[in-house]
């Protein structure tokens, strides 16, 4: 049996919300595996669990940079370890030149990027400078350049905490800044049903099952539910099946106002800082060793 320690506990209820015995028992149950203790606990709340799955805990920001003709562009992310260095000058400077640097000279990786002339030295040699200058850690994270098939659109949120780079074939002008706040809000995963990973789907049937079952559904009925439950993931998902934010029926998805506007989406780039990434934090650690400690007594 794998030792179960409070960063655990803490970890997987960051992730989930769930409350700390509960966090404690999925982690029991699942042998200290953080994935399949997730699973655990999505079975016994529900949706519950996963509203949190999602929190941004990294500092930073997103930068966009597209050609005046609209045929290409570049989403970056960078990070750092503070909202307040976030917001400094010469840190949005590094990220706007980063930015540009992608779209102009074409980096095939973030390694390749730091290697890069800037100034009078490397984006390297700039980042650890700018590093010695605020006293805190800055990290390029991923970028992606795009070469259009229509246009590309850009949609900045929320202090550059959110960035879409959007490339949409017909439509207009309007039509791309909807678009593109729409993927902001509604985060899709993908454009469509076959950009959504296999195993992503497979956990989503399994998770059904296993959750009808705890509610004593008839087993003849088991794979009609899962079915069903993927089909409202693909929907939530994905861009096209979403409802467009500003349908004025609340009904409309995304797909039926393409199809109006004679227009289509060639894809898109969504970053949200700090997706998928974690900060430690010792002192809520403590805390749940300590509540958890007392709750063995």
């Amino acid at each position: 049996m794998a030792a179960i320690t409070a960063s655990m506990v803490a970890e997987l209820r960051a992730k989930t919300d769930a409350p700390m015995m509960e966090c404690k028992k999925a982690l029991t149950e699942a042998n200290g595996d953080l994935g399949k203790a997730e699973e655990i606990l999505r079975v016994k709340l529900g949706n519950k669990a996963t509203k949190a799955a999602a929190r941004i805990t990294a500092e930073g920001v997103v930068g966009v940079s597209i050609k005046a003709d609209g045929k290409l562009g570049a989403i970056i992310e960078i990070n750092c370890e503070t909202d307040f260095v976030a917001k400094n000058d010469e840190f949005l400077q590094l990220t706007k030149a980063c930015a540009e640097l992608v779209v102009n000279q074409k980096p095939s990786d973030v390694s390749a990027l730091l290697t890069l002339p800037m100034g009078d030295g490397t984006v390297e040699s700039t980042r650890t400078a700018l590093v010695g200058k605020i006293g805190e850690n800055l990290s390029v994270r991923r970028f992606v350049r795009v070469e259009a098939k229509g246009q590309l659109v850009s949609y900045i949120h929320g202090g550059a905490k959110i960035g879409v780079l959007l490339d949409l074939v017909g439509g207009d002008e309007q039509l791309g800044k909807d678009l593109a706040m729409h993927i902001a809000a509604s985060k899709p995963k993908s454009l469509d049903a076959s950009g959504v990973p296999g195993e992503l789907l497979d956990t989503e049937r399994r998770i059904a099952i296993e959750k009808a079952r705890a509610d004593n559904k008839p087993e003849a009925m088991l794979d009609k539910i899962a079915e069903g439950t993927v089909q409202k993931y693909l929907k939530e998902v994905t861009l096209l099946a979403q409802v467009f934010v500003k349908a004025e029926d609340g009904k409309q998805t995304v797909e039926q106002l393409l199809r109006i506007k004679g227009a289509s989406v060639a894809g898109f780039t969504l970053y949200v800082v700090g997706e998928g990434m974690e900060k430690r934090s010792n002192d809520f650690a403590a805390e749940v060793a300590a509540q958890a400690a007392a709750a063995q007594k």
